[in-house]
């Protein structure tokens, strides 16, 4: 299997990032991003362009274009007096948009289902599901075998919504990555870390029923898109995604 899923110009087109964003920018923006859903950026921090260009490496100019789309996003504030500062994102909204985003990615799936896959896009999907299987059946699990699951995962949900066609759609979804894509929500995003026992945030030593069963819907649903059946595809990941949130209600402690 090859290790560039991103060779097609349709996988170039991540969806977090708004449609023509430079390169450059789409670095910072998810590097940004990432440090704020993870707390590494702590809420109400004020972000001056002059320092994350230092801290990060490079020039202004994308840092202040990536602060403009983390505003429109909702992951930062700004105002006259105080410029950009990072919102504080509560466990509610986290909930909020993971419905939101099952709602929508479930509507995706369901269009690109009926627009019909090209062969190529199909295949890269499948070579997705195959190596987070190979990983899976490793039987292994550690913070970075996590990070490299996830880093599929969301190749295989992005791939999906660029299938689909429908550039409202993704943008509509950039609004819902208020939490860590690239790793575990429980452990990984402050606002629900916080609510959440330590035995539940520990990293396991092989693959955890939650990563065993994402895997399994992950290949349920190549099957329903492989089958033409675009209302079964919607049903299984309208559900795949709101298995997060059901199995963070079952793990955060009451408050």
């Amino acid at each position: 299997m090859t290790d560039d899923l991103a060779a097609d110009p349709a996988q170039d087109a991540i969806l977090a990032d708004p449609q023509h964003t430079e390169p450059a920018t789409h670095t910072v923006l998810t590097r940004l991003r990432e440090m704020i859903v993870t707390g590494q950026i702590p809420p109400e921090t004020r972000l001056r362009a002059e320092g994350l260009a230092t801290q990060l490496d490079v020039s202004r100019t994308p840092i202040r274009s990536a602060l403009a789309v983390l505003s429109a996003e909702g992951l930062v504030n700004y105002s006259v007096n105080r410029g950009y500062t990072v919102r504080s994102v509560t466990i509610g909204d986290v909930f909020d948009s993971i419905e939101v985003r099952a709602a929508l990615e479930g509507m995706a799936v369901w269009t690109a289902v009926e627009r019909g896959w090209q062969p190529a896009a199909l295949d890269r999907l499948a070579e997705i599901v195959a190596r987070g299987r190979a990983i899976v059946d490793q039987g292994e699990w550690s913070e970075a075998i996590e990070h490299q699951w996830y880093q599929l995962n969301w190749q295989f949900h992005r791939s999906i919504i660029v299938a689909s066609g429908n550039s409202v759609l993704r943008n509509a979804l950039r609004m819902t990555l208020i939490y860590p894509v690239f790793g575990d929500v429980a452990r990984l995003c402050p606002s629900v870390a916080g609510s959440v026992p330590s035995r539940a945030r520990q990293i396991p030593a092989v693959p955890p029923d939650h990563i065993v069963e994402s895997q399994d819907e992950h290949e349920r649903l190549l099957a329903a898109i492989r089958q033409g059946d675009g209302a079964e595809a919607q049903r299984i990941l309208s559900g795949h995604i709101l298995a997060t949130k059901r199995r963070l209600h079952a793990i955060v402690l009451p408050r």
